[in-house]
């Protein structure tokens, strides 16, 4: 009788465990460690934070995660299906604008946008932030200047931490009433083979592809690239400038960049 009674405790536990998705987190802190789908691992970054990653290979990821989670319960978020692609028209350029940073110029006269004062959490906004070495706990913002926009996006400091929400696949920063709120732009490239995309912060919306969340990772899909991880983000260089990435996540990684994927974060003061 006791053998049994182990055995059923030993096989409650295992059916317990949940079978967590690419890219989904599988372990940290205060929850319970869980198993990665085939071909995916559980890698721990810190404490706090453990995440399904591609199973080491000699090879890249040849498929994509799935890009319709069951999405985090909130009226603002905006997960991405083949039905509802944003189509705009609102430009047709093929390469990104000067984008102002520490290291180039702006392009020319434009708005001057302030940075957000830090501030509590607004509800329906989201802080945006990485969660694993080298930038754990860096946040999305425009790069912190007061010239005109466009201006960098960037992973900096939580004291100038920007709030985001996501609608009709645009990702809106919230500047608080002060002026226009920004939209996170990305760089349509000739080169639909380019391994980067260059993004900015700009009063004009997104006019190539569209932002999603799959489950709180913060995504981005067009119809005309096929990448290897929807999820896949490039962090480059001293300003820790942010790129999509357009190939496998930790395969190939640009010189300078680190691989990233970025996450919502509904805290309500960002963490130091």
């Amino acid at each position: 009788m006791r053998v049994l009674f182990s055995v059923l405790l030993l096989t409650a536990g295992v059916a317990a465990q949940t079978v967590r998705g690419p890219y989904e987190q599988c372990g940290g802190s205060g929850r319970p460690d869980d198993r990665c789908s085939a071909g995916w691992q559980c890698t721990t970054y810190n404490p706090y934070y453990a995440q399904c990653v591609p199973a080491a290979t000699s090879a890249p990821a040849t498929s994509a995660p799935a890009v319709i989670p069951t999405p985090v319960p909130s009226s603002s978020r905006f997960i991405i299906t083949s039905s509802s692609r944003v189509v705009t028209t609102l430009t047709t350029s093929t390469t990104a604008p000067s984008v102002t940073s520490s290291t180039s110029g702006g392009s020319g006269p434009g708005p001057i946008v302030p940075v957000p004062t830090p501030t509590t959490l607004q509800s329906g906004w989201y802080w945006i932030r990485a969660v694993a070495t080298p930038n754990y706990r860096s946040y999305l913002q425009p790069q912190p200047t007061s010239t005109p926009v466009p201006r960098a996006a960037v992973l900096a400091n939580s004291k100038t931490a920007a709030q985001f929400q996501l609608a009709s696949g645009q990702l809106i920063q919230n500047n608080f009433g002060n002026s226009p709120n920004l939209y996170l732009n990305v760089e349509n490239p000739a080169d639909k083979t380019q391994r980067r995309l260059k993004t900015w912060f700009d009063t004009t919306p997104n006019a190539y592809g569209a932002f999603g969340w799959q489950g709180d990772t913060l995504i981005w899909t067009v119809s005309d690239i096929t990448r290897p991880n929807s999820a896949a983000w490039l962090v480059c260089g001293d300003n820790k400038e942010v790129f999509i990435n357009t190939g496998a996540f930790l395969w190939d990684t640009p010189a300078g960049c680190f691989d990233h994927t970025i996450h919502s974060y509904n805290g309500a003061q960002a963490d130091v």
